[in-house]
């Protein structure tokens, strides 16, 4: 790897499959610990995770389900992202479009203002504006997440085989179904009833946000847009009382970062937040509630190195990535996972 943010990721190291089609169970991936303080790596399985925290330590999770949020047509493919703030009721969204090849997906630069689609079940997609290079401010003819359930699949690139249940794509912290992400927050899906039972039992600590994720197609490495989430009251509180009390703070996912970051305040303390989030975690701003992630491995040139960087330091990220791909460690949703700790 010649740049944190830039190298090359052999095909043979996309995950496409779910450990558990593999013979695995899904706590059955690698996990490769980063320290900062000695820059030191080390290779574990993600069942030693229990053994790799202190008590007193606080795991941050994204209780937000998985929506099957891809609705395949004839030629293309609509990706839901996100509702729109202040839209049309839960008619509004954000849309991709995607053009179908095969049994995968490319962008679709098509498209124009006003334009309607029919959908599968009689509805309507009409396009109002492009809002990004890739993305669309649509309108559904009916509400949009009742329409998933009935007629979505979900979100899945190229190197992924074959269509997955939409339960393969659920967390054991995912608690809400009645709305969601369009993609999995899926740090946290190797966790177990019985592993976080573990951790809890030897005194590490858990506590819930929601920050509902939108479409990140690997093809577009764009930084990430407004996403809606919330940072309740006791999870604030507790994530205070850790830090003032010398504990680590560990963000399972970086969707955890950006929901605890925003809501930091002035004097650094985390504060009951919830809303839209537009905060970019950069190496230059750094980060101020977390002091650990949890996190799969993410692709060359994602917005998400950069926040990396900024809990990790480059060395060592550089370092980590390195022994991840020397080691034969699996990258995306699927893969293997890396803690990185103070």
């Amino acid at each position: 790897m010649t740049d944190t943010f830039d190298f090359v990721l052999p095909a043979a190291l996309e995950a496409r499959e779910p450990p558990e089609a593999r013979g695995r169970g899904r706590d059955g991936v690698r996990l490769l610990v980063g320290r900062r303080a000695t820059g030191e790596v080390s290779h574990h399985g993600f069942g030693d995770l229990p053994a790799l925290l202190d008590p007193g330590d606080l795991l941050v999770v994204n209780t937000s389900a998985t929506l099957p949020a891809a609705v395949r047509l004839d030629r293309i493919s609509v990706h839901f992202s996100t509702p729109l703030p202040g839209g049309d009721g839960d008619r509004l969204w954000l849309v991709e479009l995607r053009r179908r090849t095969g049994k995968t997906s490319l962008p679709y630069g098509g498209g124009c203002t006003g334009e309607w689609i029919p959908m599968p079940g009689g509805t309507t997609l009409t396009l109002v504006r492009r809002r990004t290079a890739r993305l669309w401010e649509a309108r559904l003819s009916t509400d949009v997440v009742p329409y998933l359930r009935r007629h979505g699949t979900p979100i899945r690139y190229g190197y992924v085989r074959r269509d997955w249940p939409t339960a393969t794509y659920q967390t054991a912290f995912a608690y809400d179904r009645t709305t969601g992400s369009a993609e999995m927050p899926s740090a946290a899906r190797p966790f177990t009833p019985e592993l976080v039972t573990r951790l809890v039992s030897q005194g590490v600590l858990v506590a819930p946000i929601t920050l509902h994720t939108g479409v990140a197609s690997p093809e577009a490495h764009e930084p990430p847009y407004a996403e809606r989430y919330e940072v309740p009251a006791p999870t604030a509180a507790l994530v205070n009382h850790v830090r003032n009390q010398s504990g680590r703070v560990i963000a399972i996912g970086t969707t955890v970062v950006r929901a605890l970051e925003t809501a930091v305040d002035g004097a650094g303390r985390v504060t009951p937040s919830s809303g839209w989030t537009e905060h970019v975690i950069t190496p230059e701003k750094g980060v101020r509630a977390v002091d650990g992630l949890l996190t799969g491995l993410h692709e060359p040139r994602s917005s998400h190195l950069m926040m990396l960087t900024a809990i990790a330091g480059r060395n060592l990220l550089t370092t980590t990535y390195e022994a991840a791909l020397k080691e034969n460690y699996l990258w995306h949703e699927f893969g293997d996972t890396n803690l990185l700790l103070p």
